[in-house]
């Protein structure tokens, strides 16, 4: 068993990482396309990363002001600064992190179940984060109503991952201070009951 940070860092040795994009793209674009809706103009964070596929992605967008990448593991800021000369990365566990400056949305696939405290996590980016009428919108694929991601734990051996069900989900951003949350589940197909998005307006 390794940390979620330990893991992923050997993710990037081994290359699986690039699978990342392959795996999430469909349920990614349908969170930025809910997140930049009616924006004429807007920054960005991508909080966990990984190599910047979605900063890449997003900072292509005309109306991107700002994209910045955050991730704790070396090895993935490590590769997507030298995949990428436009934006800006860091490496920090987001739970010690802030911008410098507050922006208009925060995204994240596949991160918050790794921290022992997600509702911490919710509660730091509302306040630090994200500007006044910005966005947070968050996409997993590890949670309660999704039963083939129960053996995820065990099959990836990581030590820490956090499961919830859809409504836990959403009492976090309503108790961090989120206004006009909204949840819904994209790309059910059979057993797989899709990913689970979650959205809130600080």
């Amino acid at each position: 068993m390794g940390t979620p940070i330990k893991v992923f860092s050997d993710w990037v040795i081994k290359g699986k990482d690039e699978g990342m994009a392959e795996g999430h793209s469909s349920s990614v674009k349908n969170m930025l396309e809910n997140s930049t809706k009616g924006l004429s103009e807007f920054s960005f964070i991508d909080a966990g990363c990984g190599n910047g596929w979605v900063v890449r992605n997003i900072g292509s967008n005309p109306n991107c002001k700002k994209a910045i990448g955050v991730d704790g593991s070396s090895n993935m800021i490590e590769k997507a600064e030298n995949l990428d000369n436009k934006n800006k990365y860091y490496c920090s566990d987001l739970m010690n992190w802030s911008p410098d400056k507050k922006v208009d949305i925060v995204h994240s696939m596949e991160v918050f179940y790794y921290f022992e405290s997600p509702d911490k996590l919710i509660k730091h980016i509302h306040d630090n984060w994200i500007l006044k009428g910005g966005k947070l919108i968050m996409g997993i694929d590890y949670y309660k109503e999704n039963k083939p991601s129960h053996t995820w734990q065990e099959d990836c051996c990581i030590t820490t991952m956090k499961m919830f069900a859809k409504k836990d989900w959403l009492t976090f951003f309503k108790a961090a201070g989120f206004k006009n949350t909204e949840s819904w589940f994209y790309g059910k197909d059979g057993d797989w009951n899709g990913t689970l998005i979650v959205s809130g307006v600080k």
